[in-house]
């Protein structure tokens, strides 16, 4: 039998799977706002301007530049949402993703400063541009962190939803806050994820929701036997025909992360030949998240690709 062929190693920059990305963090750097505005403003959809926004702020150094631009234009919508994106992130990095009980007092006041600040410039740029999507998934996240309760997290989620009631960046977010480690319960998680898999036209990514839930939950689990119980498997089943399994389905904003996801989660049930399927379809794109929870993101990326080939057919 032939030896399958070398695979390529796994790119996790953004911007190699989405070149305007790479445009938009170049405009950034150059200090070009009007370039940076009309790459953003070239996204098709809401979901793909706040993944662009989200994308591009966690580069360093921004904050002086877009206070500038602010300064000169207080209802630039991109602007206020990049800057209070970008002061989240910062808040977040100085946290780290450790559990509360490593993350120090000192890291805790840089974290908590950091989304005081953000809150200031997103809760001035809702006001200005309420419709702006990527204003109110920065605020979930925001919320979150400051751990501002659940029902504020919601309203805050009701606000975007009422302008774009799929958007998935947003969805993503309150599935998080509704976790127990956060503010919710496993039934609201399993029941919003679901929800949210059925609004949704079939073929559309908001499925990942659902399997992003039940990798939350065998996260939790001390066993990891959670993701074999006919539950869990079900649903992520029914979420692959709803979504990467559809006809209807297409490499939108977002997709890198959605297939990443499934890629994972058939790995671990062992579903080697529907996790080629997925790893044939992302080539060498990979993402940090989930990959991250089994190890070092590259190294379970290849390996688990390498499993999937051997077991379920080289693609």
């Amino acid at each position: 039998m032939p030896a399958a062929p070398t695979q390529p190693p796994p790119t996790f920059d953004a911007a190699d799977a989405y070149p305007e990305l790479r445009r938009l963090r170049a405009a950034l750097a150059a200090l070009d706002w009007a370039g940076a505005r009309a790459i953003v403003d070239s996204a098709a959809e809401p979901a793909g301007r706040t993944l662009l926004i989200r994308a591009a702020g966690d580069r360093e150094g921004l904050e002086p530049f877009l206070r500038s631009v602010l300064a000169r234009d207080p209802d630039d919508a991109v602007a206020g949402s990049l800057l209070g994106g970008h002061l989240v992130q910062v808040g977040w990095k100085i946290r780290t993703s450790a559990q509360a009980q490593y993350v120090s007092a000192e890291q805790f006041r840089g974290f908590h400063e950091h989304l005081r600040r953000a809150e200031q410039v997103l809760i001035e740029a809702a006001a200005r541009n309420p419709a702006e999507a990527s204003i109110w998934c920065q605020r979930l996240i925001s919320a979150r962190g400051l751990q501002l309760g659940l029902s504020e997290v919601r309203r805050r989620y009701d606000r975007l939803a009422a302008y774009d009631p799929h958007h998935l960046p947003a969805q993503h977010q309150l599935l998080q806050s509704l976790c127990p480690k956060w503010s919710g319960t496993w039934e609201q998680m399993h029941t919003f994820a679901h929800e949210c898999m059925l609004a949704a036209p079939k073929g559309a990514p908001n499925a990942v929701l659902v399997v992003t839930g039940h990798l939350e939950r065998w996260l939790d689990d001390d066993s990891r036997g959670y993701l074999a119980t006919p539950f869990a498997r079900n649903e992520i089943y029914e979420a692959a025909a709803r979504s990467v399994w559809d006809p209807n389905f297409r490499h939108g904003p977002g997709w890198v992360a959605v297939r990443n996801t499934f890629a994972m989660a058939f790995s671990v049930l062992g579903d080697h030949a529907a996790a080629a399927a997925q790893f044939a379809a992302l080539g060498r794109f990979g993402t940090e998240d989930p990959w991250h929870y089994l190890g070092e993101p590259a190294a379970e990326f290849t390996k688990r690709r390498a499993l999937a080939y051997a077991k379920g057919g080289a693609r």
